[in-house]
């Protein structure tokens, strides 16, 4: 009897591993302390470079600052594995692609980032992989 709850036990256990290992890992950081969520902010301009890649990708826009100045803007993206998943290639975007980002802005002052974006073109269209 404790030969069969040893050996019924040892293969609960190993079933139990084997799930955890396939299931991908979902752990992330905040954005709240870099970005202030309860503002929005746009971008409108040219993509000087898009940067796929891991932990985050990155689109680098040329654009207006609101007050007449062109200045670069960085916008954090999701991870490139997470969005090749969902059709995203390095080649969505490329540098001359006219673009519109609307996002969270960066919380450092005198900076021009967002994060969490929406990326449409500036007639309004989504840009979609």
């Amino acid at each position: 009897m404790k030969r069969i709850l040893w050996i019924s036990s040892l293969v609960a256990v190993a079933a139990v591993g084997l799930v955890m290992t396939r299931l991908p890992a979902m752990a992330h950081h905040s954005s709240a302390p870099f970005y202030d969520d309860t503002k929005s902010v746009d971008a409108v301009g040219t993509v000087e470079r898009f940067l796929f890649r891991n932990p985050h990708s990155f689109i680098f826009i040329r654009g207006d600052n609101g007050s007449g100045q062109t200045v670069e803007w960085e916008v954090e993206l999701g991870a490139a594995v997470s969005m090749r998943r969902s059709g995203w290639t390095p080649e969505t975007i490329k540098a001359g692609d006219p673009i519109k980002a609307t996002g969270q802005p960066s919380r450092a002052p005198g900076t021009f980032g967002m994060c969490c974006a929406q990326l449409s073109r500036p007639d309004g269209s989504p840009i979609r992989p």
